[in-house]
């Protein structure tokens, strides 16, 4: 007798239903986060937003610092995939102007998403979260140097100073600053992290840069 070949679609479901339960466990916490602060984050308040076991949430996460970092990343994708949405380069014509660009993208993402202000901005004192956010922060300052060298040829770059990464965190200094002071990130101060960020790297880059005649792919 033949036995039926085993199925394989059981470990897909099963993979499905996990990838559920993470997406419904992030979802809750995003939401307690952005409502309530960090502070208001436990294994239970999850598991009771989410409405699922706590023991359910213990499975994917060992703890709230987990389910911090894991809404960083999250955070910190959103950042990224916005850095690699192409500027037009005819509307660029000095790299200040590519410099706007992108600090408004990122300034849009902070104005949407209350979760973004309450992990990357606001003052919780999570070491796991802080150091996840740097070492994002170090990839973004890479694909935010590809960016402008993408549609400028740029000078030689000091090598044991991250620039295009200093320039962003000294501009989310100035929108933490902000959301101390008044909770959100208001206009002005939106407009004073631009020109943080913009005065941070003019100390390397000239006030004229050659702009390239086409911009050159991503992986030159």
């Amino acid at each position: 007798m033949t036995r039926p070949a085993p199925s394989r679609a059981t470990p897909r479901k099963a993979r499905a239903r996990s990838q559920g339960r993470i997406e419904a466990i992030l979802a809750a916490a995003r939401t307690l986060l952005a409502t309530e602060g960090v502070a208001s984050l436990s294994i239970y308040s999850v598991a009771e937003r989410a409405q699922i076991p706590p023991s359910s949430v213990y499975h994917f996460f060992s703890g709230v610092p987990g389910l911090l970092e894991a809404l960083t990343n999250d955070v910190h994708a959103a950042f990224r995939a916005c850095l690699q949405v192409p500027v037009e380069h005819a509307q660029v014509h000095g790299w200040r102007d590519l410099a706007r660009v992108v600090e408004q993208r990122m300034l849009r993402i902070y104005n949407e998403d209350a979760a973004a202000r309450q992990l990357i901005l606001a003052q919780h004192g999570l070491t796991e979260v802080t150091q996840a956010d740097r070492q994002h922060d170090l990839e973004l300052g890479q694909l935010l140097h590809a960016v402008f060298s993408r549609h400028f040829q740029l000078p030689v770059m000091p090598d044991d100073v991250d620039v295009f990464t200093l320039a962003m965190e000294l501009g989310d200094r100035v929108y933490a600053r902000s959301i101390q002071l008044h909770g959100s990130i208001t206009p002005r101060m939106a407009e004073e992290g631009m020109r943080v960020f913009e005065a941070y790297l003019a100390l390397y880059l000239p006030p004229f840069l050659p702009k390239r005649t086409a911009p050159v792919s991503a992986d030159h």
